[in-house]
C-alpha cells in the first residue's frame, strides 16, 4: 500500500498528511467495529459522550488520546474492537444555544412558537451545526467506528430523517420499567434552581464562587413581651457580658428568605439559649398585626461559634435548612416562583399567615398540597424581584429598631465601617457584616442559582445503589487510581434521591399522563339508579371536583395509558365510564374541555361526547439519566443485538474524576438496576488539563489552550504524545508548549532517522526478523525487545506515561542517536554481509519503531509506513510484535554496548562541563582497563574515538595533574585539559553562578518555609514554587560537580 520506488520528502508536511491518511483510513473502513480482528475476545470503550453544542477543547482531546491509544493497541494485536462515538443531547446547553441563535435571528420565541415548532428548530440546528466536535475529533486521529455514532436522542418523537436509532425507546423503557417498580417516584424536595431557565439543575451545573457579602444581624422578639439573661463567656469561662433580653439575634445573608421562616434553631449544648428553647419568637418583618410566631428549637446544624449561633429555619429555600425542617417537622413555606420573584400568586398574607399561625401552634395540620399553597409573601412585597425584596425587607426590619446595632467603627463593617477615634465612631448603627460568601451560580446561565422546594421525578436510588458498591468492593469493577474508590464509596454510601425531571423541552419528554381526579366516592347518586342525571353531572364542575389533585399513568406512549385511565373510568357512574380518553396539551385545556364535553352532553344525552382529557408531564429527563444508559442504548438494548453480546460489558471507561459520581456511579448504577452487569470492568480516571504552571484554563485568566491551534502549529501527533507522556495516574496535568515543541521535535528526529535509512536502502525490507552476527545489531534487536515488554506492561496498567517515555526513549535515545551513529561504518562497510545484515536489521528496527508507536502518533507513523516499502496492510491494522526480550536480548552486545555508550557519554558529559570546544578532539588516557573493556575497546575504538571528539587512547600509570576523570565499569579514563582550558576562569564563571543561584534558593526555600504562604497560597503557586526549587536544587548540583572536576585539574 505504499510506493518505494517515491523518494521520502524532506520533513514531514502534518496538515496535508493528516487529512489524506484520514481519508484513507475511512476509505478503508480501518475503524469498523471487529476491524483487523484475529481473535476471539473482544475490546469495547464508549467515548464520554461530548455535548451536541460542544468543540473541542483541551479535556476532550485528552481524554480521546487515552483512549485511542488503548483502542489502536488492541485493534493491532488482533482484537475485536469497538471504540463507540456518539453525542448527548446536552438538555440545557442545547436549548440555550437555540434559544439565542433564534433570538439573534429575530425569530419568534420558544414560548411564542410553541414546544412542536421549537423542537423543529432543535433538530434543525443539530442537523446543521451538532457535528462540530465530530470532525475535531477526527483531526486529533480518534479511531472511533463513526459508522455507529450514536445520539441519546435518536429515535424521539419528531426525529427527523437520519434520526431513526433506539435510543429514546430505551429510555423511556427504563422509566417505565422502573416506575413500576416503585423505583421511580415523584415528590417535593429541595433542588437547585435556575431562575433564568426556570428548571432544577444538578450539582455540576452549579459553580460556586466566593463574592464579597453581607451578613444582617437581626432581632426576632420573644413573643408576649418575655425576658430572659442573656450570658457570654470567654474560652476560660468567665462571663464576658451578661444582659437581659427580649429577642433572639440572628444573622443570614438572605433576609429576603425571612418571610417564609419556619423556626429558629440553636444548637443543644448552647447554654445561651437554654432559656427560651420550646418559647417562640416573632418574624420581624411584614405587617404588625399580621407577623407570625415560631418556635426555637434545638438541632445538630447550629454552630455556636459562627454569628450569633442562632439560625433561622427556612426549609423551602435552604439546603441545610431543610434537612433540620424535615428532621424537626417544621413546615416549608415556598416564597418565590420560578422566576426568583417573590410569589404572587394565593389568599392574601392576612389569611396565609393566620393559618400558617395556627400550624406553628400545633392547632391545625397542613398537607403538603396546603402547604406548598400558602404565599406567605406580605402582600406589598409579592411580584418584586428577590434582590429588591431583600432591600425592603432590611428597611422595614431598620425602621423598625429589629436591626442589632454596633458601633460605627466595628470593623466586622468592613469599608463601611469609621476609623476609631474618627467623629461619629462611637454612634450606633446596624450591625452588617462585609464578608465574602460562597454563592452559587448557573454554570451557563451564570444567575444566582435558589435553592427551591419543588415537585420533581426522583429515582430511589437507595434502593439501587448496593450492587454498585459490591461490584467495586468484589473486585468485579477496578477503579484506578485507587484513590477514586474512596470517593466512589462516599458518595455512594451518603446518596440522596436522584431529580431526575428538568423544565425543559429539549429532551427525553417524561412518559407520564395526568388526568383529573375523577372517582367513583366523589360522585352522590340521588335516585339510586347507578346512573348519574344533569343535575349530578352539573355538581362535578360547582363543587370544584375536578380542581382537586390530578391522577397519572405511565406509559411508553398515548396508547398505553389510554388503557389505564379506561379501566378507572370503568368503574365510575354511567354514562362517565364510556368516557373516551383523549389528550390535551395541559391541565388548563383539560378542565375546559371535560366542561365543554359535560355541557354538550347535557343537551344531547349522546354518551360519545363525554371526552375526559389527559394531559402529559411536560418535564423532560435529566441528561445524566439517559447517559447513564450509554453502554447498553448504544449496544442497541431493548434489543437482543449481536452488538451487545459481544460488546457488553465494555473493557474500559476513560473519563475525568470530577464526573465519578454525576455519570460512572449513575452508569453503574442504571446497568445493574436495568440489565443486572456491570457496564466496564475497568474506570480510568483523570484530573482536569491545566496549564504550564499547573493553574486551571479559563477564560478570565487568558491562559484556554485551543486543541485545534495546536494542532494546527505543532500536528496532531505532538500533542497526542504530550497527552500520553502527562498522564501520569492521579498526576497534575500541565500542558506545557515547550513540551508539544519538544515531541514534535521527536517527530522530526524519526522522520530523519527513516529518511537515513531510506537513504542507505535500510528500509521496506521485510521478511523474517533477522539473525545478526555484528555485535551493534545484535543489541538493537534486544533493545527493541525490551521497549515491546515495557509499552505493552506500561498500557495494560494504564501507565500511559511510561509507555510513552519508554517509547522516547528508545526512539530517539537508542535508536537515532546510537544505532543510527553505530551502523553508519557497518553499512559502508567491505565485510562479506556485514552491510546487508545490518541494512536489514536497520528495516526491521525501523518498523518496529513505527507499530510500537502508531497508537500514539498514528499520522506520522501511517505515512512513513507507506512510504517506506510496499505493505500489505495499513499500519492502523499492523501486527503488533509479540516477541519477548527472553528471547532476542544478547547479553554479551548488551552489556558491550552499554559500556561504549558509558565511555561515549562520559566523555561528552566532561567536555560540556569544561567548556571543551566542541569542535576539538582531545587525547584520553587510561590508568586501568580489565579483560572485558579492553575487548569493547578494541571492538568499537573507532566509533568511541569518532562519537566522543577522541584523539587516541594512551595507557598511563598515573594521570598528570591537570586531568578530568572519566569513570566507567572496569576502567578508568582521564582528559588532560589543563593546556586546553581556561581553568581559573572556568573556575570563576561557575562560583559566580553558584552565588546567584544561593540568592535565588534562599527565596524559594524562605517562601516555602513560611506557613502563611503555604496555608493561603493557591495551590498551584505553592506546586510551581516546588519545582523551581526542584529545577534549582538540581542546577546547583550540577554546578557544584563541575567545580569539583576543575579542583582535580588543580
Amino acid at each position: 500500500m505504499g510506493n518505494a520506488a517515491m523518494a521520502m520528502e524532506k520533513t514531514f508536511n502534518a496538515a496535508e498528511a493528516e487529512a489524506r491518511i484520514a481519508a484513507e483510513w475511512e476509505a478503508q473502513g480501518a475503524f469498523a467495529a471487529g476491524a483487523n480482528a484475529s481473535r476471539a475476545e473482544s475490546f469495547c470503550v464508549m467515548i464520554p459522550p461530548p455535548n451536541v453544542t460542544g468543540s473541542l477543547h483541551m479535556g476532550h482531546a485528552f481524554n480521546n488520546t487515552l483512549q485511542d491509544i488503548l483502542v489502536r493497541w488492541h485493534r493491532m494485536r488482533g482484537f475485536d474492537t469497538l471504540w463507540q462515538p456518539g453525542q448527548d443531547h446536552a438538555g440545557i446547553a442545547t436549548q440555550m444555544v437555540v434559544e439565542r441563535e433564534l433570538a439573534r435571528a429575530g425569530e419568534p420565541t420558544r414560548q411564542e412558537m410553541g414546544r412542536e415548532a421549537f423542537l423543529a428548530k432543535v433538530w434543525e440546528w443539530k442537523a446543521q451545526s451538532g457535528g462540530t466536535i465530530i470532525d475535531q475529533l477526527k483531526r486529533l486521529g480518534a479511531s472511533c467506528d463513526w459508522s455507529r455514532n450514536a445520539f441519546t436522542m435518536s429515535g424521539a418523537e419528531g426525529a427527523p430523517e437520519g434520526e431513526e436509532g433506539n435510543f429514546h425507546d430505551a429510555v423511556i423503557k427504563v422509566f417505565v420499567d422502573m416506575y413500576d417498580k416503585g423505583l421511580i417516584y415523584r415528590g417535593k424536595r429541595l433542588v437547585n434552581w435556575d431562575p433564568h431557565f426556570e428548571t432544577a439543575i444538578s450539582d455540576l451545573e452549579v459553580e460556586n464562587a466566593e463574592v464579597p457579602g453581607h451578613m444582617w444581624h437581626f432581632k426576632y422578639p420573644l413573643a408576649g413581651g418575655e425576658t430572659y439573661t442573656y450570658v457570654e463567656k470567654d474560652e476560660e469561662g468567665r462571663v464576658i457580658l451578661s444582659e437581659e433580653r427580649d429577642y433572639i439575634s440572628i444573622a443570614t445573608t438572605r433576609p429576603e428568605t425571612m418571610l417564609g421562616d419556619g423556626a429558629v434553631a440553636v444548637h443543644p449544648s448552647d447554654p445561651r439559649y437554654a432559656p427560651i428553647v420550646g418559647k417562640f419568637c416573632e418574624i420581624p418583618v411584614g405587617p404588625k398585626e399580621h407577623r407570625r410566631l415560631i418556635p426555637i428549637i434545638t438541632d445538630e446544624h447550629p454552630d455556636p461559634a459562627f454569628g450569633s449561633g442562632a439560625v433561622k429555619i427556612t426549609g423551602a429555600h435552604d439546603f441545610n435548612d431543610y434537612g433540620v425542617a424535615k428532621r424537626a417537622g417544621i413546615p416549608c413555606y415556598r416564597l418565590m416562583d420560578t422566576r426568583a420573584r417573590m410569589r404572587s400568586d394565593g389568599v392574601p398574607h392576612a389569611e396565609a399567615a393566620a393559618v400558617a399561625q395556627e400550624a406553628a401552634q400545633g392547632t391545625r395540620v397542613l398537607g403538603e398540597l396546603e402547604t406548598d399553597a400558602l404565599n406567605l409573601v406580605p402582600d406589598h412585597l409579592r411580584g418584586l424581584d428577590r434582590m429588591a425584596a431583600r432591600e425592603a425587607v432590611v428597611a422595614e426590619i431598620t425602621a423598625e429598631g429589629l436591626a442589632v446595632m454596633t458601633r460605627a467603627d466595628d470593623p466586622r463593617l468592613g469599608r463601611d465601617a469609621l476609623k476609631p477615634g474618627a467623629e461619629g465612631a462611637e454612634d450606633e448603627v446596624p450591625l452588617v457584616e462585609a464578608k465574602p460568601i460562597m454563592q452559587p451560580f448557573g454554570d451557563r446561565s451564570k444567575v444566582v442559582i435558589e435553592p427551591m422546594l419543588t415537585d420533581q421525578w426522583f429515582v430511589d436510588t437507595a434502593r439501587i445503589v448496593g450492587p454498585a458498591l459490591d461490584a467495586v468492593r468484589e473486585g468485579r469493577v477496578r477503579i484506578l487510581p485507587e484513590s477514586g474508590e474512596k470517593t466512589y464509596y462516599h458518595w455512594l454510601e451518603n446518596i440522596e434521591p436522584w431529580c431526575i425531571s428538568r423544565q425543559l423541552w429539549w429532551g427525553h419528554q417524561i412518559p407520564v399522563w395526568y388526568g383529573l381526579n375523577l372517582d367513583a366516592g366523589q360522585f352522590t347518586d340521588d335516585e339510586g339508579d347507578a346512573a348519574l342525571d344533569e343535575v349530578e353531572l352539573l355538581r362535578l364542575l360547582t363543587e370544584g371536583f375536578v380542581l382537586r389533585g390530578a391522577r397519572h399513568h405511565c406509559a411508553a406512549d398515548f396508547d398505553g395509558v389510554r388503557g389505564q385511565f379506561g379501566d378507572v373510568l370503568a368503574g365510575l357512574p354511567a354514562p362517565l365510564h364510556a368516557m373516551r380518553v383523549v389528550e390535551v396539551a395541559s391541565r388548563a385545556e383539560a378542565e375546559e374541555a371535560l366542561a365543554a364535553s359535560l355541557a354538550e352532553y347535557n343537551l344531547s344525552q349522546d354518551p360519545t361526547r363525554l371526552v375526559y382529557p389527559v394531559w402529559r408531564d411536560p418535564d423532560v429527563l435529566d441528561t445524566w439519566f439517559s447517559s447513564g444508559l450509554w453502554p447498553i442504548g448504544t449496544l442497541g438494548w431493548p434489543d437482543q443485538t449481536a452488538e451487545l453480546q459481544k460488546y457488553f460489558p465494555t473493557s474500559v471507561l476513560v473519563t475525568g474524576q470530577d464526573i465519578l459520581f454525576f455519570w460512572v456511579a449513575r452508569m453503574m448504577m442504571m446497568q445493574l438496576a436495568v440489565v443486572g452487569e456491570v457496564p466496564f470492568r475497568d474506570v480510568y480516571l483523570h484530573g482536569l488539563v491545566r496549564d504550564a504552571k499547573g493553574k486551571k484554563m479559563s477564560k478570565s485568566l487568558g491562559n484556554v489552550v485551543d486543541p485545534l491551534e495546536i494542532i494546527d502549529e505543532y500536528g496532531a501527533d505532538a500533542l497526542r504524545f504530550t497527552n500520553a507522556a502527562m498522564a501520569s495516574m492521579g498526576g497534575v496535568l500541565k500542558l506545557d508548549m515547550q513540551r508539544i515543541a519538544g515531541y514534535r521535535n521527536f517527530g522530526t528526529k524519526l522522520w530523519n532517522a527513516c529518511r537515513f535509512a531510506e537513504m542507505n536502502g535500510a528500509v521496506g525490507l521485510g521478511g523474517a526478523r533477522p539473525v545478526p552476527q555484528a555485535t551493534v545489531n545484535r543489541w538493537i534487536i534486544g533493545e527493541t525487545a525490551q521497549v515491546r515488554e515495557a509499552v505493552d506492561a506500561a498500557l495494560a496498567d494504564y501507565r500511559f506515561n511510561d509507555a510513552a517515555s519508554a517509547l522516547y526513549a528508545f526512539v530517539w535515545g537508542k535508536v537515532c542517536d546510537w544505532y543510527v551513529e553505530f551502523a553508519k561504518p557497518l553499512l559502508g562497510s567491505d565485510e562479506p554481509g556485514v552491510a546487508d545484515e545490518t541494512r536489514a536489521t536497520m528495516s526491521w528496527v525501523i518498523d518496529q519503531c513505527l507499530l510500537l508507536l502508531h497508537p500514539f502518533m498514528p499520522f506520522i507513523t501511517e505515512d512513513l509506513w507507506g512510504s517506506l516499502g510496499s505493505r500489505a496492510k495499513m499500519l492502523v491494522h499492523g501486527d503488533w510484535p509479540e516477541y519477548s526480550a527472553a528471547d532476542l536480548v544478547d547479553p554479551e552486545a548488551e552489556a558491550e554496548l552499554r559500556w561504549v555508550i558509558a565511555v561515549i557519554e562520559g566523555v561528552r558529559s566532561a567536555r560540556a562541563q569544561m567548556h571543551v570546544p566542541a569542535g576539538l578532539h582531545v587525547p584520553m588516557l587510561a590508568t586501568q582497563i580489565d579483560a572485558g573493556g579492553r575487548t569493547a575497546w578494541a571492538r568499537n575504538e573507532a566509533l568511541i574515538l569518532r562519537l566522543a571528539r577522541i584523539e587516541g587512547l594512551s595507557e598511563v600509570e598515573s594521570f598528570p595533574k591537570g586531568t578530568v576523570t572519566v569513570p566507567v565499569g572496569g576502567a578508568t579514563f582521564g582528559l588532560p585539559l589543563a593546556g586546553i582550558i581556561d581553568v581559573a576562569g572556568e573556575k570563576a564563571r561557575l562560583e559566580k553562578a553558584l552565588q546567584k543561584l544561593a540568592k535565588e534558593l534562599g527565596g524559594l526555600r524562605g517562601r516555602l518555609n513560611n506557613p502563611a504562604f503555604a496555608d493561603s497560597a493557591p495551590e498551584e503557586v505553592v506546586a510551581e514554587t516546588r519545582d523551581n526549587l526542584a529545577a534549582r536544587e538540581d542546577e546547583e548540583a550540577k554546578l557544584r560537580e563541575a567545580l569539583a572536576r576543575l579542583a582535580e585539574i588543580g
